[in-house]
């Protein structure tokens, strides 16, 4: 007896089980309408199909996947499996679980190396000589560093959370010895940032010419962090953000007052991919941190405090100056009060072995890099090593821990003579957020070596940093800048030129202050403070304090919004023909910003948090306002703003409503903003309980 024909499969519809799937790959922020799953990881589908049920023995499956504009199999770009028993390592596979009635659940699983990306996922269904196609539905793959197959993947759960999923932070600011925590909000699973990320690379210049190649190597973290590096800043193309370091923001927003990625991502995307104004290099790093997080690659943001900008690697920063001490001509070198730029975790197999973990990735447009504005990754083992032939551009980041400073003075009859500096080391207290905790962390032991030992020598001598291995030239006399108490924006303080004379001799000569406002790429601004003591004499084994007095009155109106003032003593003795220098950067502190919440904070619960300032200074504050970005907010009462004048000395309080959350936390990242006190930032983490 003849058997009986069967029907063709009909798919009637294919559930993608975003909640499952979000639960299972770390995305259900992201996975609320669409699916989007890590690589290297199985993820789950349900077919439902029409009439009958989808049989073994006469049924083929085969499953397309396919990313980018030109997919081929050969680029790995397109992918064509069947449906099978086992999974195949490395290799695109959908393994049959559960079947029931009419529906088929599978696993579908990626190769951990696949490029991430938007995939467009069909099936082909064949019975006999009969065949259909259906179109399953898209997905986004993203690197997986739970994974440990992936190029990202890290080994602590720890980790992982803090430097994939985790969505505020901490910035470091400030000055080596009074270093200020900035509260940033990256928010890479917010509504449309996935998007704007994956339009981040669409639009980058080896997409735009050869989009099937730059689809290909988005499987390597590598690749796409030095594409990530490049297009947040837009000095070469449709990038992000343009840098302006010189304080006139009137055409745009300074770089100051960002509190977040969010809005300046958002504002990039709905203007068509035009540049955002203005960032400087916390911005351009949390940016590219938010992307780096967003696409699944381990990313923190790290300052380095006096960064050195050597354009020509020679190792070297020189300062010309006059016989006062003061810098002669305007030049691009220079040290950095503190510089920030983003380490992303991953594998290095295009370099020898132990040279994996963290890499070091510089957004901010400096120098040149095989011809685009872009830096790294480099791994951060081979700086420590003075390894500077490890790409990429390893020479212009060991620079920045390691350069040394020398400075001239040009004397009277126009000959250079060095002054000793001993106030200055490149590369200190390299900074930042804790796993898991609100605190910093110095990783300064990753760059370098401790200062003396032999590895460091090594090191020196290995990048031909041999002006570093030669011994530092001693007089007897040292000078160093100390400061008092209450350096609070609003209020006069003291510094001093401390000096010892640890000699047998006396010593005479000549002491100059200085006090000068300064921006934290090491710009100067007006005077604000001087003294010049002709005849200075130091008694053989004793000390001196020489104060300054720094007035509000003087600094008020030219300090920039770095809130700094460098503070520099010259100390020339001419029977010696000798100068001894000795510089201090002072970060003036704001004012706190109180967050106070309202109410017991409970899960479907609304909440309200009261903003309150106190202004600190003796004129009265135009223009104020609060800008208020995190978790829960109406998008009506992400600014407010404060009616004119705010008093000298005069509290300003705000209320902003806080949505219900089922479950988590609030975390409220706060600036506030006036025409004489600007960007104030505050931070308040509100955890909410059961109901």
């Amino acid at each position: 007896m003849a058997k009986k024909k069967k029907n063709k499969l009909v798919l009637e519809r294919c559930d993608l089980e975003l909640e499952a799937n979000g639960r299972d790959h770390h995305t259900a922020d992201l996975c609320r309408e669409r699916l989007v799953v890590r690589r290297g990881q199985p993820f789950w589908l349900t077919l439902h199909f029409e009439g009958r049920n989808y049989e073994a023995s006469v049924d083929s499956l085969t499953f397309c996947a396919v990313t980018g504009p030109d997919p081929s199999e050969e680029a790995g770009t397109k992918a064509l499996f069947r449906l099978s028993d086992a999974v195949e390592e490395g290799a695109w596979a959908a393994v049959a679980v559960d079947q029931q009635d009419s529906t088929l659940s599978l696993h579908l699983t990626t190769p951990a190396n696949a490029p991430i990306g938007h995939y467009r996922l069909s099936l082909e269904a064949s019975t006999g000589y009969q065949g259909s196609s259906f179109m399953l539905g898209q997905f986004t793959l993203l690197f997986n560093s739970w994974c440990p197959a992936d190029a990202v993947y890290l080994d602590s759960d720890e980790e992982r959370r803090e430097y994939v999923l985790t969505q505020q932070g901490f910035i470091y600011q400030g000055s080596a010895k009074f270093i200020k925590n900035i509260p940033w909000n990256f928010g890479q699973f917010e509504d449309g940032i996935l998007d704007i990320c994956l339009t981040l690379l669409d639009v980058n210049p080896k997409f735009l010419k050869n989009a099937g190649r730059d689809c290909s190597r988005r499987s390597s973290p590598v690749y796409v962090g030095r594409v990530v590096s490049a297009m947040v800043n837009c000095n070469d193309d449709q990038g992000v953000l343009l840098g302006r370091w010189d304080n006139n923001y009137a055409d745009g927003i300074s770089p100051m007052f960002w509190i977040g990625s969010v809005d300046i991502l958002r504002r990039w995307k709905k203007d068509g991919c035009q540049r955002v104004k203005y960032g400087q290099c916390w911005v351009f790093a949390a940016v590219a941190c938010t992307v780096l997080r967003c696409l699944g690659i381990p990313t923190r943001v790290v300052t380095n405090y006096n960064s050195a900008h050597d354009q020509n690697s020679n190792l070297l920063i020189e300062y010309f100056r006059n016989e006062f001490g003061e810098i002669q001509s305007d030049k691009s070198e220079m040290i950095w009060n503190f510089h920030c730029w983003v380490e992303s975790w991953m594998t290095r197999p295009d370099l020898q072995p132990g040279y994996e973990g963290w890499q070091a990735l510089d957004p901010t447009p400096q120098e040149k890099s095989e011809g685009t504005y872009c830096c790294g990754p480099v791994p951060v083992r081979a700086i420590k090593e003075g390894d500077l032939s490890t790409k990429y551009d390893a020479p212009f980041v060991f620079a920045e821990v390691n350069a040394d400073v020398v400075d001239w003075i040009r004397q009277d009859d126009g000959s250079l003579r060095k002054s000793i500096n001993h106030s200055l080391v490149v590369g200190l207290k390299i900074s930042t957020k804790s796993v898991g905790r609100d605190e910093r962390e110095d990783i300064t032991h990753n760059y370098k070596y401790p200062e003396g030992s032999p590895e460091e020598r090594e090191a020196f001598k290995r990048a031909n940093h041999l002006n570093k291995v030669v011994d530092k030239e001693e007089t007897g006399v040292a000078m160093r800048i100390r400061v008092g108490e209450g350096m609070n924006r609003g209020c006069d303080f003291d510094v001093f030129a401390h000096i010892t004379n640890s000699t047998p001799e006396e010593h005479a000569g000549r002491l100059l202050l200085c006090a000068r406002t300064v921006s934290y790429n090491g710009i100067l601004g007006p005077e604000c403070g001087t003294k010049d003591l002709l005849n200075l004499s130091l008694e053989p084994y004793s000390e001196k304090s020489i104060p300054l007095r720094i007035l509000y009155e003087k600094y008020c109106d030219c300090l920039t919004e770095s809130n700094l003032i460098k503070v520099r003593g010259l100390l020339i003795e001419p029977a010696a023909n000798s100068y001894l220098l000795a510089e201090r950067d002072i970060y003036l502190e704001n004012p706190e910003i109180k967050i106070r919440i309202l109410g017991e904070p409970k899960q479907n619960r609304k909440l309200v948090a009261e903003l309150s300032l106190q202004n600190p200074l003796t004129v009265a504050l135009s223009g104020c306002a609060f800008t208020v970005e995190g978790a829960g907010l109406i998008e009506e009462q992400k600014t407010v703003d404060i009616p004119d004048p705010v008093e000298a000395g005069e509290e300003v309080k705000v209320r902003v409503d806080l949505l219900p959350l089922y479950a988590g936390r609030h975390k409220l990242v706060v600036n506030f903003d006036s025409d004489r006190l600007k960007a104030v930032k505050g931070f308040r983490n509100v955890i909410v309980g059961p109901s």
